[in-house]
């Protein structure tokens, strides 16, 4: 529950910010089948057990791949810090849940064949219900 509620907020979140919806081709789950970089998806998370003595818990990973061209590593830099803030500014009052933190774990910038660029963001959100 906590985690399939923590992807759609947070994809309709993401999908929401006009910089990045004019900037982006696609803001999906998952790689799209047929999209031109750059674009950005959710493309894993796992839970964890995060309950109080008298709420229900979750802790979830979430990571993200924003994948674009180029040969320059930082290339894709200020792309990068708008879906930094714009996850960071996520409401923590939610639809049955709130999120307790959402603390940024790692980045992995990836050049790929073809002049290609995958870089990973992956975060931590601790939920509890509402």
């Amino acid at each position: 529950m906590f985690e399939s509620r923590l992807r759609a907020a947070l994809l309709v979140w993401l999908q929401s910010d006009p910089a990045l919806s004019g900037t982006l081709n696609c803001i999906t789950e998952e790689a799209p089948s047929r999209a031109a970089p750059p674009w950005l998806g959710i493309v894993a998370s796992a839970s964890a057990d995060w309950s109080t003595k008298d709420r229900q818990g979750r802790e979830v990973r979430v990571a993200l791949e924003l994948y674009g061209r180029g040969s320059d590593p930082g290339a894709l830099g200020d792309l990068v810090s708008a879906v930094e803030r714009r996850v960071a500014s996520l409401p923590r009052d939610q639809a049955g849940f709130a999120i307790v933190n959402a603390i940024f774990l790692r980045a992995r910038n990836e050049q790929r064949p073809n002049n290609q660029r995958a870089i990973l963001l992956e975060y931590r959100f601790r939920l509890l219900a509402a």
